[in-house]
């Protein structure tokens, strides 16, 4: 499945807020992220539609497995690609810029490719 940008941006927040905290909700996501509630309800909407994420009836959203697995796979992308800018002298805050805009275009042969090249530097 090819899951565009922000949906992909969607799931790795719903990540992130549940590694802080054990339950998430749509407001959570609007408040970390800056956006209105009615745009965060359309892209959850967009997600439950693909099986990416279920949400209770008090509003809690959890990962479907196949949602889970995208959104680890994101997520995994930005924190290797923020440490490799960082090794490269770029401060964090820049790197981590950088990271989340790279991770949703660049292709899984070239980024591992750069996890086998950042191996063998080490």
């Amino acid at each position: 499945m090819s899951l565009q940008e922000s949906g992909e941006m969607y799931l790795e927040t719903i990540l992130i807020l549940s590694k802080k905290n054990n339950v998430v909700r749509a407001i959570d996501i609007a408040e970390h992220m800056g956006y209105s509630k009615p745009a965060v309800s359309r892209a959850l909407g967009k997600l439950r539609e693909d099986k990416l994420i279920i949400t209770d009836r008090d509003g809690y959203i959890a990962f479907t497995e196949n949602g889970r697995s995208l959104a680890e796979k994101v997520y995994h992308k930005h924190v290797l690609l923020t440490e490799f800018f960082m090794r490269l002298g770029v401060d964090e805050e820049t790197a981590s810029a950088d990271a989340c805009r790279i991770e949703h275009v660049i292709s899984d042969k070239t980024f591992e490719a750069m996890i086998k090249h950042a191996k063998g530097r080490q």
